[in-house]
């Protein structure tokens, strides 16, 4: 039988925790330990967790693993998505990518750039808002600085109307979204509107980087 505290990859067994036969107790360090591990096979042997980033990965670690006393003491609400937000360079994509992993149980999601919808957008029309508007789970990457779409002579604020649909089905369904931005609320507001703001705070739990995080692209 499978040991529900523990992840395989390559051949080998990384312990998350200790599964007490009722739930997994898991283990911060021992998280650190396979997520390093994974970020290696998904972006290269150069990925590495960075002492600077554990205070937001504790966070997203706890949100995923759905700890409900760190959830209350970082005021995070499980059944809300994640917007997770920082300057440019400092790994939100691919933390997004890699913390689908943790939980191999719950349902995935996928990350997609915010600008090839723009540009699916300007190529199909209104069914990729339909399209991305649906059930299905995504995390849309660099929210907010995507180009206006663009059919047929209309511009649309692809992103903004993709939201409002999607805060319908979080109503109904408890649908989740995820997003990263370089943006700040007030830059998001100003780009889509009041409307889809006050629908933000609703949807997402916000989780940021220090803004004086360096760029580990450099």
């Amino acid at each position: 039988m499978a040991n529900p505290s523990s992840i395989i990859e390559d051949g080998i067994e990384y312990s998350l925790g200790n599964f007490d036969g009722t739930k997994i107790v898991y283990d911060f360090p021992k998280i650190l330990v396979f997520l390093e591990a994974k970020g290696k096979i998904l972006f290269g042997q150069h990925f590495k967790i960075y002492e600077e980033d554990k205070n937001v990965l504790f966070k997203l670690c706890n949100y995923y693993i759905k700890d409900q006393n760190y959830c209350e003491k970082f005021e995070m609400d499980p059944e809300k998505g994640i917007l997770l937000s920082g300057p440019v360079g400092c790994g939100k994509t691919s933390m997004m990518k890699l913390l689908r992993y943790l939980v191999p149980h719950q349902r995935n999601y996928v990350v997609m750039p915010c600008r090839n919808i723009v540009f699916a957008f300007n190529h199909l029309g209104y069914k990729t808002i339909e399209d991305y508007g649906d059930s299905s789970n995504f995390c849309f990457d660099d929210m907010g600085v995507e180009p206006i779409g663009r059919h047929y002579g209309r511009d649309c604020n692809v992103i903004g109307e993709i939201l409002l649909s999607r805060y319908e089905l979080f109503l109904q369904t408890n649908l989740k979204t995820h997003a990263t931005t370089n943006l700040s609320a007030y830059e998001l507001e100003d780009l889509y509107g009041l409307r889809v703001r006050s629908r933000m705070k609703n949807m997402f739990n916000l989780v940021a980087f220090d803004e004086k995080i360096k760029d580990k692209r450099k």
